[in-house]
């Protein structure tokens, strides 16, 4: 049964500034450092939802990904920062947040120096074009290596379809063009034969297990956005996966 557990941010440490939305690195009551993905920051809570389902469906299909933690911000929290900006998301963040344990040593990895097993890749390449997840590129490829093994970390920019949640059936049903930029597309071997496998994993069960874990608090400022809609979204996406899946089959072809 999943089951996140929840931490009190102790003590800020430092700012990640390489993330658009300004995550920091922070040490909770139970000892351990964690990347703290901010409530207040642009992308508001959709973030925080994106990457849990994202983080939680990789871990189910057999990736390692940092254990997360929903992590509990207290008022007030923060008010000798010096940075007015930093400042100003902790006042906006106060509530439950979102905290990634802290790979501390890791090393991004590099597709130009990094080669994976192909298998693998196209297992990624899968998961990334049914989440329909836009940050799995060369540029930025939300992956690291720790102790000599890949790990898969930041699924925020997942599932963009609730931006715009009044057209969330059409986008669905959609075919994720932008796998073509998927910095392991041409490391992948034949998608198509990891579906099975994908799927067996992704199971419609497991779906609504994650999503009900979704905090109600993360929803409340929202009146389109429900855990109903997420769950319809996926099911859905998981029902016509042959769209997703030709699309992505034939990107890789088109490089290899």
């Amino acid at each position: 049964m999943l089951e996140l557990r929840t931490v009190n941010v102790d003590r800020y440490i430092t700012p990640l500034r390489e993330g658009g939305s300004l995550p920091g690195i922070i040490e909770a009551d139970d000892g351990f450092k964690y990347v703290l993905k901010f409530r207040g920051a642009g992308q508001g809570t959709k973030a925080l939802i994106a990457d849990l389902i994202g983080a939680e469906l990789a871990r189910k299909a057999g990736f390692l990904v940092p254990e997360l933690v929903f992590a509990e911000l207290a008022e007030g929290f923060g008010r000798i920062e010096p940075d007015e900006e930093i400042q100003d998301l902790f006042k906006f963040s106060t509530g439950l947040n979102l905290g990634v344990h802290y790979l501390s040593g890791s090393i991004t990895f590099d597709a130009v120096v990094n080669k994976i097993d192909p298998e693998m890749a196209a297992k990624i390449v899968w998961l990334d074009a049914f989440l329909m997840n836009i940050d799995r590129t060369a540029r930025n490829t939300n992956m690291l290596f720790w102790n000599k093994e890949l790990w898969l970390i930041d699924h925020g920019a997942a599932l963009y379809f609730h931006h715009n949640p009044e057209s969330w059936e059409d986008q669905a049903l959609k075919p994720f063009v932008q796998i073509k930029d998927h910095v392991l597309l041409d490391q992948a071997s034949d998608i198509l034969a990891v579906h099975d496998f994908m799927m067996d994993k992704i199971q419609p069960s497991f779906i609504a297990e994650l999503v009900d874990n979704i905090p109600e608090d993360w929803l409340s400022n929202d009146v389109e956005i429900s855990k109903k809609l997420y769950l319809d979204f996926l099911g859905i996406r998981r029902s016509h996966a042959d769209t997703f899946l030709k699309e992505a089959e034939n990107a890789r072809k088109a490089l290899v």
